[in-house]
């Protein structure tokens, strides 16, 4: 796509007006920014991510499954190695894989080759050097009631943790697909689930609000969270300040990562998005 800079500016000059509390001094999160390379960074190999995230001091990145950079279970030990070694010299941080992986549908065929793919996942990220395995459940099977699938979810977690756990990862579940992204069916997954490396990624959805605020469903959640997804930061519909603010109040100290679905191909228009998105993002998040 072409990025029109002065729009974008615009848009992200009014979200920033939004009011800010009252506060001594401004601090920093403890919290970083880093990028999903779901779909702004899709069509980007690997160089060009490491590249663009290094000049725009983005980091860490979460390698989403089946796009340009090639970053996939299928990689020889060799290549894998490569990869980490890409990642050092670059000095950005590799967060994990954001796999497709999901488990909860009617056919247990299906959903046993979902949790096996998940374990190569779980190698891969080991190999890398990264911290956890983005999985998601993507919908609700009308044939199926309703709790069945939640604990069909839960119990194939806590088969992928316990396999996560040995090789010194995490399974983060992304509160994702129509009917499962609701936060109290993520809340019954997780305690089916029940295994310390068994977490949640937080993802920004419409479905988080309830009268116009996140915290009710942020505190069901938040002793799960490990991971988060941001994305148009400059949207007025989601209160970010709001996020970030508990965020930071509970003490998240890991990542929020950029997952738009936005793409841009040209390297510079991509390295402006970076600049200012990042821009954005530290009003929004100073406390």
């Amino acid at each position: 796509m072409t990025l029109e800079r002065r729009g974008f500016l615009q848009a992200a000059a009014l979200a920033a007006l939004a009011p800010m509390p009252a506060t001594a001094a401004p601090t920093s999160p403890k919290y970083r920014l880093g990028l999903v390379t779901w779909n702004l960074a899709s069509t980007w190999d690997l160089p060009t991510v490491l590249k663009l995230c290094k000049d725009a001091k983005i980091g860490p990145v979460e390698l989403r499954t089946t796009h340009k950079h090639g970053v996939e279970p299928s990689l020889s030990k060799d290549a894998r190695k490569e990869v980490k070694q890409k990642f050092a010299d670059a000095g950005v941080e590799f967060w994990g894989c954001g796999s497709a992986c999901d488990f909860h549908w009617a056919d247990a065929t299906k959903v046993r080759q979902q949790i096996e793919l998940c374990k190569r996942f779980v190698e891969l990220t080991a190999d890398l050097g990264g911290k956890g395995v983005k999985v998601r459940p993507n919908g609700l099977p009308k044939e199926v009631p309703v709790e069945k699938t939640l604990e069909q979810i839960g119990k194939s977690l806590n088969e992928c943790g316990k396999a996560a756990a040995e090789a010194g990862v995490e399974i983060w579940l992304e509160v994702h697909g129509p009917g499962t992204s609701h936060p109290p069916h993520v809340k019954t997954m997780m305690e089916h689930a029940n295994h310390k490396s068994v977490g949640v990624t937080w993802n920004s959805n419409p479905t988080d609000l309830k009268n116009g605020s996140v915290k009710e469903h942020f505190t069901l959640l938040r002793p799960w969270i490990k991971s988060c997804h941001i994305n148009d930061l400059w949207k007025p519909e989601y209160p970010w300040r709001e996020l970030f603010g508990l965020l930071t109040s509970t003490g998240y100290d890991r990542a929020t990562l950029i997952e738009t679905p936005r793409s841009i191909e040209k390297a510079d228009a991509a390295l402006d998005f970076l600049r200012y998105y990042k821009a954005l993002w530290s009003e929004l998040t100073r406390s």
